[in-house]
Formats: structure tokens, sequence, C-alpha cells
């Protein structure tokens, strides 16, 4: 019979449950349609799910109605975007993630001080584009360790590393290795900027994977910590695979599999994680042994200027 070592903590994050929320209470106050800069979240079902309720996903401020509503997502965006939102008298929702906030307040505080910053991500990702436009003269990109062998910054110049939030582990910290061994007084951050969600989903796929003959991660194909927690577990010698639902889940994969570790990215609904499960237990007969690795209470209040928003919105009424 298989068993199902169902990872916790997995799926949405504090920051994902604030976007999500802040996306409903706007589509309340103000009506279909509304306007959500880039995907709210990395994940296909969640899209799907506001855009059937009227919400537009715009790549372009300037996609958006002069006057309209638009949501910021979890992401974060550049001082740009800001600033063409206002140009256009936009009513502005700002849904980023408070932890990416203070990564891009790390920035700004670095280049004030004429810092060299090495940030380390995946170039072309939401995250890393809106912390680039907070200070694009100061900061450095990197992506992997010999991207830190072609960096070439004046001796002398001081320096200090930032990182994306969903990066891997493993990946960062060989990373981080290479900057501090050709730039020893390279300046971290004062907290590790790789966020608690995105450590703890890992950690719990480092621990369990190793008792399993595979690994299931919920998530979609854009989501980077959820590819993030497939190559922890194949780094580890345990087959993985990311399956955005249940109709993505291929049977071959279970021929002589006797335990499957299931988890989700931060931004994957629990209730693909459970339609997974119920189609692994009505066709192996499969069992579920939760498995707590890490306690998660961490929660964010609704941002300044949704409760600003509601406060207009009442006193309308």
């Amino acid at each position: 019979m298989m068993k199902i070592l169902l990872a916790n903590p997995r799926g949405f994050c504090a920051g994902v449950n604030m976007a999500v929320d802040c996306v409903e209470r706007v589509l309340q106050l103000k009506g279909a349609p509304i306007y959500v800069f880039h995907e709210i979240v990395h994940n296909r079902h969640v899209v799907d799910r506001f855009t059937r309720q009227g919400v537009v996903f715009v790549e372009s401020i300037e996609e958006v109605p002069p006057g309209g509503t638009v949501v910021y997502s979890a992401h974060g965006v550049s001082p740009e975007v800001r600033r063409q939102s206002a140009d256009r008298n936009l009513i502005a929702v700002d849904a980023t993630c408070p932890l990416v906030t203070k990564v891009h307040i790390e920035a700004i505080r670095y280049a004030k001080q004429k810092f060299t910053i090495v940030l380390i991500g995946h170039q072309d990702h939401d995250e890393v584009i809106g912390t680039l436009g907070e200070a694009p003269d100061a900061i450095r990109i990197v992506e992997s360790v010999d991207d830190v062998e072609k960096l070439d910054i004046p001796e002398g110049d001081r320096i200090a590393y930032l990182t994306q939030t969903t990066l891997s582990l493993d990946d960062a910290g060989a990373i981080i290795t290479a900057l501090k061994a050709k730039y020893p007084r390279i300046e971290s951050p004062a907290k590790e900027d790789i966020c608690y969600a995105t450590t703890n989903r890992q950690t719990a796929v480092q621990k369990l994977a190793p008792e399993c003959d595979l690994v299931l991660v919920v998530g979609s194909q854009n989501s980077s910590n959820s590819k993030r927690l497939v190559e922890m577990a194949e780094n580890r010698g345990t087959r993985a695979f990311l399956v955005d639902d249940a109709s993505h889940v291929d049977h071959a994969w279970f021929n002589g599999v006797k335990t499957v570790l299931i988890t989700a990215g931060a931004s994957a609904p629990e209730d693909l994680v459970q339609d997974i499960i119920e189609m692994l237990k009505e066709r192996y007969g499969a069992t579920v042994e939760p498995r707590l690795v890490t306690d998660e209470d961490v929660h964010f209040e609704l941002p300044v200027s949704l409760r600003k928003l509601e406060r207009a919105h009442a006193a309308a009424q």
C-alpha cells in the first residue's frame, strides 16, 4: 500500500494570503473590472479564478484606464511603475509582500550609501525587476557562481549583497560563499532575505525527501519557490515533479513507489493538494501521514493603501 507523507508547512504563505485577500476585497469594493499589475501570485489556478471574476491582469500600466483601480502584485514594483500610476490618476493598492518591501528598502539604503549592490536572483523574475528599479545604477544581478566569477567591481568599492526572497537555499548558499571568497569585505543584509516560507518549505523537503521514493510539488511552472522545492528534493537523490494539479500527474511515475512526499509552493491553493491526495487514495489505496517540520504562524496586516480605500468606501455609503 502506498503511503503519502504530507509536508507541513506547505502552500500559501502570509504574503500570498495577504495579496489574494487584497484582490478579493478590492473586487468587493469597486466591482469588476479591476486591474492587477502582473500576476498577483505565480499560480495559474489563482489567476484563472480571479480572471473569471472580472480581474484583468496587465503587463503595462498603460493598459489600465485613467482613473481605474490597480493592485500591485505580491512581487513588488519599481518606482517607475508607481510614477506611471500616479500620472494616470490610478487608485493603487499595494499588495507587495512585506518581505519583498524589506529588500527594496535595503537596496535604497545601500545605494544612498554609495554601495555596489550584488543582487542574487533570476533577472527576468518580477521581484528582481522591481528591486532593480529602486537603484538601477548601483545593482549588479548574479544568477550563478559563474556570474560571480565574471563580476568586475573596482577594488575599494563598498559592496553588499541582497537576494531574491524565493531562491533555493542550496544555490543561494553557494553564490554567497563565492561572493565572500572573492570580496571578503562584502556586507550581508542584517537578516537574510530569503523568506521564512521559502526556507520552511525547503527545509521540510530537505528532511522528508530522503524517506520517499517520489516527491510531488504542487505549483505552477512560473513559480520560483515551487521549482526550488523540486530541485531541493532532487539534490537529495529523490525523483521529484512539479504539477499544477491532479490532471498533470503521470501515473507512470508511481511504478514501484511505496512512499510519496506531497508539498506545495507558497502560491499553490490547498484544494489542489487535496485533489491529488484523493486521487492517490482512490487509485492506490494510499494512506496519509501528516509530517510537521516547522510551526508557522506568520500573519501580515492588510496594506495601508487598502485600508484607506475601505475607509473612503465606507464614508461614501
